[in-house]
């Protein structure tokens, strides 16, 4: 069998883990901001089409 006891991307060459922040912030951002212009937009249509 093969041996797993090292975790790949702690000892993988060209790992960028501030390219990999950088997008998980990004993400976050858009979760953040989709969801409250969503919320917006059923508040909008809440009050405006009843």
């Amino acid at each position: 069998m093969a041996d797993h006891s090292e975790v790949a991307y702690t000892t993988a060459d060209g790992n960028d883990y501030i390219e990999h922040e950088r997008t998980y912030e990004g993400f976050i951002m858009l979760v953040k901001y989709g969801t409250a212009a969503v919320a917006t937009i059923l508040i909008l249509m809440a009050f405006f089409l009843v």
